[in-house]
């Protein structure tokens, strides 16, 4: 069933957020080459970078617990080293046996530093490193699965963009006639270029318009937006990430930027464990809640 027919184009809703209870939507896909890569290297433990309500660290936290495998987060803020216990993500991670390194945020910065990295090594030992937001090369190959050989129907595929490397993986296995549109959930336009370094077509653009403000930033519109289309369809949406880019979707269907005919395929990237978190920042700001 398609979620939207209007003016001759229609939309689908690519599930991926239902493929694992917890490694959901591109955490899953993003993680699969890397697990079997760190078991390959006979590693034990894997480290990773994130903030408070970070998708990745509790997707990695999980996939670690069910693989064996020790899990380290290096957590932007060091102030919640004290109160990590209400935060909903970093809560999930420690039931899945993640330990915590809380940094500043001058030095969460140095995250792809070769000294800082080897700082790390030496207060934990060796490790199997995972990138902010899980994308790398590997990641890029397993985000590349999303698509099959049924998707080739559709005429533009869109997705939303944290790091990049789910839309990379997206473009890559893109067919000839299809156009990839990514909806970063981060303000600016500096995505292009990590984008580029991992992809082999240019038929893509980033739809910068729909951040509501920034990453992890929402407004009461867009959560009346995720409200309703919950309510009409019955499907839950991130406020992150796939709320976002639906809503600009929606938007650009009105806006007439799509020819009659043309049909849609978005894609679900799951991080709805991140709906009680933004739950917390809504009712402190005195905003209506996402449903849950």
């Amino acid at each position: 069933m398609p979620l939207l027919r209007e003016k001759g184009i229609t939309l689908y809703l690519k599930r991926e957020d239902t493929i694992h209870p917890f490694i959901s939507g591109n955490k899953y896909r993003k993680l699969k080459y890397n697990l079997f890569e760190a078991k390959k290297q006979g590693k034990e433990t894997l480290l990773t970078f994130g903030g408070a309500f970070s998708n990745h660290i509790a997707a990695t936290a999980y996939a670690g617990h069910e693989q064996g495998l020790k899990t380290i987060g290096v957590i932007r803020g060091e102030e919640l080293a004290d109160k990590w216990q209400n935060n909903p993500t970093l809560q999930l991670a420690h039931e899945h046996s993640m330990q915590f390194y809380f940094v500043s945020r001058s030095d969460y910065r140095l995250k792809n530093d070769i000294s800082f990295i080897e700082d790390l090594k030496e207060k934990f030992g060796d490790f199997y490193l995972l990138p902010e937001g899980g994308t790398n090369d590997l990641a890029v190959k397993g985000c590349a699965e999303i698509l099959t050989k049924e998707d080739a129907q559709f005429d533009y595929i869109c997705s939303a963009v944290g790091t990049g490397g789910t839309v990379a993986g997206l473009i890559n296995a893109s067919q000839p006639h299809q156009m990839v549109f990514g909806f970063p959930a981060l303000k600016g336009d500096f995505l292009t270029e990590e984008i580029r370094t991992f992809v082999h077509n240019d038929r893509w653009r980033l739809v910068t318009d729909y951040h509501f403000g920034g990453y992890a930033k929402v407004d009461q519109q867009l959560v009346s937006f995720i409200n309703l289309f919950k309510q009409k369809t019955g499907i839950p949406l991130d406020p992150i990430y796939t709320g976002k880019m639906l809503f600009g979707i929606f938007d650009l269907v009105k806006q007439d930027v799509f020819e009659p005919g043309t049909q849609i395929l978005a894609i679900h990237t799951g991080g709805l464990q991140g709906i009680k978190g933004m739950n917390l920042v809504l009712k402190k700001k005195n905003l209506p809640l996402l449903d849950v």
